[in-house]
Formats: C-alpha cells, structure tokens, sequence
C-alpha cells in the first residue's frame, strides 16, 4: 500500500514539473504562435512575446502587426489581438486600435 501512494506522489510530481519545464511552455507558445499566425492571413507578422493569464483563465495573449491585402495599390497594415486558449486549443482574433488610431 505503501509504495503505490510513493508512486502517485511520484508520478504527479513529475508531471506538474513536466507541466512547468521550459519545453512545455516552448510547445505551447509554438502552437499558440502557430494558431494565431495563421488565423491572422498575414504573411510575416511582427509578434509579441506571449501574454499568459492565470490558470483561471486559462488563456494566452499575442499581439500582431502586419499587413493584409492591398488598398489601392497599398498594403493596409493592421493590429490584431489573438487569445488562445490553453485547454480547448482554439482561439479568438480580433483588430484592436491603440488609444483611438
């Protein structure tokens, strides 16, 4: 009885270290990058470091900058907001104007 309560605490242990390890978070900013990217249609954005909500949230943040399509002969450039979400794996983008511009 002893060692399989050893093992439990054992093997939660590793797996909320695993869940915190730099890889982890590596894999997940890859594929919020990933996701949000590609929902934006930009071709090569500039992109923010991750925002990370708390775990109540369970959300992650990115801001983007690019251009999308051509206005008369232009490339509009525009600002976009991405939040995914952590435990679902979608994610939600919107055009966001700084302070009214």
């Amino acid at each position: 009885m002893k060692l399989v309560a050893t093992a439990s605490i054992l093997l939660a242990t590793a797996a909320q270290s695993y869940a915190s390890s730099d890889s982890a978070w590596n894999a997940l900013f890859a594929k919020v990058n990933g996701t949000c990217i590609g929902m934006s249609r930009m071709n090569t954005p500039e992109v923010s470091a991750p925002i990370v909500f708390d775990d109540a949230t369970g959300k992650v943040g990115l801001l983007l900058r690019g251009s999308l399509g051509k206005t008369k002969g232009k490339a509009e450039t525009v600002n976009l907001m991405c939040l995914y979400d952590k435990k679902t794996g979608k994610a939600s983008i919107e055009e966001y104007h700084w302070l009214g511009r």
